[in-house]
């Protein structure tokens, strides 16, 4: 890696560089944001942790460990949590600067016109105003007065004015911190992982495809025998009862919205593909008879990476863990009495509404009557050019959206108040099963698959969040389909968007998919359970991940330790070679049409002897993984050209993979001849792109710091990587997604995990890419509950 000799060079570098670009604008638009370096860009090379600071809260201490993570230990919870702050801002404040600008739609303010379309609808949907709701609630609690202490040490830094690199980069300085900013990163995480409109798309499939081809393409439900719940892999005493309501109807028919709105809304939708792993065993599975639980969620992979490691010990609670930049407390990890990890459940928690509007554009009829739209004026700033107002619309289900007179309404359950960061403060220090279980009650943002072990051998998994119940005309209905919203369609009774909301509308808690003291449970973003009594949705992932977790792990009674489940993170085996490979190979060598080349045939012979590990020093895995994509795109760019839609609306992995050979997309060119010259495609690109292995094209180059300057130097290394969507071991170098942190966890024992990166956000810091070598190798570190390393800081309050 970067030696700190190079990292304190660079800065020579940068003023002869001068080139680089946001992940959402061009380099020539990010370098006329840059500034002139000055006297305070060079003195973030020497950027350090004071031996003291005052703190309106009293005395805590902050020891820092060999790998960055900052331990700290306080008498009384609030003084901890200011050290939190100060030290989370020390480590990461362009972080939280930059997420915060993203909710509030306030990157133009120091990108300029590039990213104005970001703003417009970052201030449409009007997160920051469901943060202030939500921040009304919370600050009533236990957790609000940590939060305002957290503020107030995020603040100390800003104040002191020796700001990271990035803000001389752009030129200017952040605003102050406050608690509804902690709120909307809350949201922001939520939003990534459950914004979802894909009934619009849905809708636009139907009405440019046949019928027939939308629901082979599209299934609701993908035909395999390993969801969560129901599959060979759970087992316990007490499983869940889900539920007495019937099942709702499948939809009907839903007219599409313009397709410009469309395309424009899926671009704020979370990347394809993001996932998580989770999984637990009870004492049954285990050498040592205690459970184990490990966990590895698959997020976008940045520099510095999405979570932040921090060790936080009080009286009240002695809790270790991941959480994002900007949140107090430890969101998956361990406290001195259990574990706990999240993963996303694929719930529909989105829903659209079209309206009937007057000639005037300024009421929409709801139901009986006109009423006019809740109004609001917004002025979005732009560095270097001209500041734009807009009109922000709310309707009774919430945000409008526009766009060059197109618009749709929309209802996300996050827009509601929450208590989710009451419930992740209470995690921290529960005592047990109960507590947990308690806690999971006031989790409502959406919707998390909650999986849980203790020092006492319980187990435990839950839904979280809350589940709409829709209904039409009386009946209940699914959600993937666009509303009537002047007819009332679809609402949540007792939804009060930017207010807080009761549960009238939505899945009693009782009636959640859950199993209390489950021997074995893994999760990896595939349905929850077969036939649910509540609709919960179809956005859910292909069972690759979970399938090959489960066959792993019922082999493992009784034989299993926390290197076990380490090892089993990086499984590299991809569910998709094993289905294709050996029908490709045969394609090949039966192929009677002359198509099979020479190079052809050896890349065949190949894949034959290959044992579908996607490794990166293997050739197979390279030509497996290009002839897939060549493959999905012969076997489906031709249909979808005609109809106008490019490939942001193919079809996902398992129906390509599982699509029968007599199917009408093979009426003009058999499946196998497809196959055949999809490896001829696959080739062409090896040979012209110069890749000879899996890893010279599955590399780290995707990973990057969102400022993305051209040299690289705020970049970690380009390194050859293994794994692919498809694997346990999960990277997408399409994408950046991955394994964005890991852990294994045996409660009240021991406890491992590690970053993609550093801790650190600050370039010239040691820490800022530390661990990096040992995330591409699963090699984790100790995460133990102990304070470690040199006191770096001590906070004193007034008395002292």
């Amino acid at each position: 890696m970067t030696d700190d000799t190079t990292r304190r060079g660079v800065l020579a570098g940068l003023v002869a560089a001068g080139t680089g670009g946001l992940a959402f604008t061009s380099a020539s638009d990010l370098l006329d944001s840059f500034a002139p370096l000055s006297g305070d860009a060079w003195d973030a090379a020497d950027r350090s942790l004071p031996g003291s600071v005052e703190s309106p809260y009293g005395d805590a201490s902050l020891h820092v460990d060999e790998f960055g993570v900052p331990h700290v230990e306080a008498e009384e919870e609030t003084a901890a949590y200011f050290a939190v702050g100060y030290v989370q801002a020390f480590d990461r404040l362009f972080q939280l600067d930059l997420q915060r600008r993203v909710m509030r739609g306030q990157l133009s303010e120091v990108i300029g016109e590039a990213t104005i379309e970001d703003d417009e609808f970052h201030v449409r949907m009007d997160f920051a105003g469901a943060a202030e709701a939500t921040w009304e609630l919370v600050s009533e609690t236990r957790a609000g007065p940590l939060v305002e202490a957290y503020a107030d040490g995020v603040n100390t830094v800003i104040e002191e004015g020796r700001l990271p690199l990035e803000f001389e980069l752009l030129g200017y300085e952040p605003r102050p911190w406050t608690p509804v900013d902690s709120m909307l990163m809350e949201k922001q995480i939520s939003w990534d992982l459950t914004g979802d409109f894909s009934e619009l798309r849905r809708a636009l499939l139907a009405d440019r495809l046949d019928d027939e081809l939308v629901e082979t393409l599209f299934p609701r439900r993908l035909d395999h025998e390993y969801p969560i719940l129901g599959g060979g892999a759970v087992d316990g005493d007490a499983m869940a009862q889900l539920g007495t309501h019937e099942s709702p109807d499948t939809p009907s028919r839903s007219e599409p919205l313009d397709a410009e709105l469309t395309r424009y809304l899926s671009a704020f939708e979370s990347p394809r593909g993001v996932g998580s792993n989770s999984w637990v065993v009870s004492g049954e599975y285990t050498e040592s008879g205690d459970p184990i639980l490990a966990y590895d969620p698959h997020l976008s992979l940045m520099t510095p990476p999405l979570w932040y490691e921090q060790h936080v010990e009080t009286p009240e609670r002695s809790v270790r863990g991941a959480t994002f930049p900007g949140v107090p407390f430890v969101i998956a990890g361990a406290n001195d009495r259990g574990a706990w990890s999240f993963t996303n459940v694929g719930a529909d928690v989105l829903d659209c509404y079209r309206y009937d509007i007057d000639e005037d554009g300024d009421r929409y009829r709801y139901r009986d009557e006109w009423r006019e739209f809740e109004r609001e004026e917004h002025t979005i700033g732009v560095a270097g050019g001209e500041d734009r107002t807009l009109t922000r619309r709310k309707t009774v289900h919430g945000p409008l959206i526009e766009r060059e007179d197109r618009r749709v309404g929309v209802a996300w359950t996050g827009h509601t108040a929450t208590r989710t960061t009451v419930a992740i403060e209470a995690f921290g220090r529960s005592d047990g099963l109960d507590d947990v279980r308690a806690a999971t009650r006031e989790f409502d943002l959406p919707t998390q698959n909650l999986v849980y072990a203790d020092a006492d051998g319980r187990t435990m998994y839950y839904v979280t969040g809350k589940l709409p119940i829709r209904q039409v005309d009386g009946e209940v209905v699914t959600g993937d389909r666009i509303f009537d919203g002047s007819a009332g369609e679809g609402e949540w009774d007792g939804f009060e968007p930017f207010g807080q909301s009761s549960w009238d509308g939505f899945v009693p808690f009782e009636e959640k998919p859950h199993a209390i003291d489950p021997d074995v449970l893994a999760t990896a973003n595939q349905r929850v359970v077969d036939d649910p009594d509540h609709y919960i949705g179809v956005s859910y992932a292909t069972p690759y991940r979970g399938m090959r977790i489960e066959e792993r792990l019922a082999d493992a009674v009784g034989d299993t330790d926390p290197e076990f489940h380490r090892e089993l993170q990086n499984d590299v085996l991809d569910g998709r070679a094993a289905q294709l490979a050996p029908d490709l190979v045969a394609a090949v060598q039966e192929d009677d049409e002359g198509a099979a080349t020479d190079r052809i045939v050896d890349a065949a012979s190949s894949l034959d002897e290959w044992e579908y590990r996607m490794e990166p020093e293997s050739e197979a895995a390279l030509v497996f993984a290009r002839w897939f994509t060549a493959f999905r795109r012969r076997l489906v760019e031709p249909t979808f050209e005609d109809a106008d839609l490019d490939e942001s609306y193919y079809p996902n992995d398992w129906v390509i993979a599982t699509l029968p050979a007599d199917h009408s997309l093979f009426e003009d060119r058999s499946r196998e001849s497809m196959m055949v010259d999809a490896l001829g495609d696959a080739l062409d690109e090896i040979d012209e792109e110069g890749w000879s292995v899996y890893g010279d094209w599955n590399s780290t180059r995707s990973i990057t710091h969102p400022l993305g300057v051209e040299a690289g130097f705020l970049d970690y290394r380009t390194r050859p990587a293994d794994g692919s969507r498809a694997t346990v071991k999960n990277f997408r170098v399409e994408s950046a997604v991955g394994s964005s942190w890991r852990m294994v966890v045996r409660p009240g024992e021991a406890a491992t995990a590690i970053l993609p990166g550093g801790n650190s956000g600050d370039y010239f810091s040691p820490h800022y890419d530390d661990q990096f070598e040992r995330w591409l190798a699963n090699d984790q570190k100790s995460m133990e509950l102990a304070v470690a390393g040199e006191q770096r800081t001590q906070f004193r309050g007034e008395s002292s």
